[in-house]
């Protein structure tokens, strides 16, 4: 087996704020089917074992791609969630547009990954938590995806209370604590705005429902943030759907940042190898 070789690239979405995005593979000349994966609220690309899911990917002959979202925090610097200002300034549709920018850069002529590398006819995706509600909404809009994965899936985005949108809409922000950084990370008013403005839109439920790709549903048991019964939401408005859950995994699938060892935790390897099986149907 080759060495795993990885492309690192920027991404510029149509608004204009740059993110960073990688590619691993091992190349051989000839043309993989593409994973790319969108990590969740709070989340990054190099969060925990983010790095060694790709490479697994990638000895199964995938080409494996991650990117940051580009309001998510992270800079063109730093991966981590430092930039407050940007998390706060981030919506749902500005979440749609990085997918879709990335979908519009490996279809173009300037791709970062090797054309002999990649078939973009045979493109997949996996989402964490409410990247997965976010690759569910993207596979009903575009057929350029041809499956999706759901890790710990969110089946529902709007998940306010009344209470908290009066506060939240009075004072212009609402804040979030990010129990492993203990940043108090901002919220303004536009994220709801822009939810309730395109609400048919972001209606996960829907979309799980329209979307023509075949989708695999990962959930454990003892998720502690996004609760099982969203995986079971999912599945009954798409019974075609396949759906695992995963004895004793809670909402990282044994995952935590940061992250040394240089094998997936054991709940992250069955929720990638089942993944890998369902993906390789498509191949």
């Amino acid at each position: 087996m080759g060495l795993i070789h990885q492309i690192d690239f920027t991404l510029t979405p149509p608004h204009g704020r740059a993110t960073k995005a990688d590619a691993r593979l091992i190349p051989n000349g000839q043309p993989k089917p593409i994973v790319i994966f969108v990590h969740g609220f709070k989340g990054f690309k190099e969060w925990g074992y983010f790095n060694v899911l790709a490479n697994y990917f990638a000895e199964k002959n995938f080409a494996f791609i991650k990117l940051n979202l580009s309001h998510n925090g992270s800079t063109l610097k730093e991966d981590d969630v430092l930039d407050l200002e940007a998390f706060g300034r981030n919506n749902f549709s500005i979440e749609l547009d990085d997918v879709k920018a990335l979908l519009d850069l490996l279809h173009s002529d300037k791709s970062p990954v090797p054309e002999v590398e990649i078939d973009v006819q045979k493109i997949s995706l996996i989402g964490h938590s409410r990247g997965g509600g976010l690759t569910i909404l993207a596979s009903a809009e575009d057929s350029r995806i041809k499956a999706t994965a759901t890790w710990a899936a969110v089946s529902h985005l709007g998940r306010w209370s009344e209470e908290v949108l009066t506060k939240w809409q009075k004072e212009g922000v609402n804040y979030v604590a990010n129990t492993r950084t203990k940043q108090q990370m901002p919220l303004y008013y536009q994220l709801a705005e822009d939810y309730f403005a395109n609400k048919a839109r972001f209606d996960v439920l829907a979309a799980a429902k329209q979307m023509p790709q075949p989708l695999l549903i990962i959930h454990g048991n003892k998720d502690e943030t996004v609760p099982v019964q969203m995986a079971f939401e999912l599945k009954e408005v798409k019974p075609a759907a396949a759906l695992e859950i995963i004895e004793e995994a809670n909402h990282t699938f044994g995952g935590t940042h940061p992250f040394t060892a240089s094998t997936l935790p054991e709940q992250a390897k069955l929720a990638a190898d089942k993944t890998i099986q369902f993906f390789q149907k498509f191949k």
